[in-house]
């Protein structure tokens, strides 16, 4: 039971992405590498109303950190997990920050470099 009023934490889902992982936008023409994962919404209200009521997401769902890239730039993207698809192109990535935080394996994926072994 609900009490109106009462302040009810939204549903958390296990996250389909992972960290290193790369994606890309469902509609957006850009892709990255997952950097850190949020198990649901954890951005500021006011970035939350920018996005067109239309196409605004759920705020119950995993949002994903990414060094995202697109033809024109680099920079770092805030993306619910409806909006993202794995990107299995094997195009290479150009975003700085990727060599930075992560280590290349040698079959493609991207291993945090904390967690690489020496």
């Amino acid at each position: 039971m609900v009490v109106e009023g009462e302040n009810v934490e939204p549903r958390m889902r296990v996250a389909k992405y992972g960290i290193g992982q790369v994606v890309r936008h469902r509609v957006y023409a850009f892709r990255g590498v997952i950097f850190d994962v949020d198990p649901v919404f954890a951005n500021t209200e006011e970035w939350w109303q920018a996005i067109p009521e239309d196409v605004r997401p759920s705020k119950d769902q995993p949002f994903y950190h990414l060094y995202a890239e697109n033809a024109e730039s680099e920079y770092v993207a805030y993306v619910s997990e409806q909006n993202l698809l794995p990107d299995d192109s094997g195009l290479p990535l150009r975003h700085p920050q990727i060599d930075e935080a992560f280590v290349r394996t040698e079959d493609g994926h991207f291993v945090a470099r904390h967690q690489a072994v020496n």
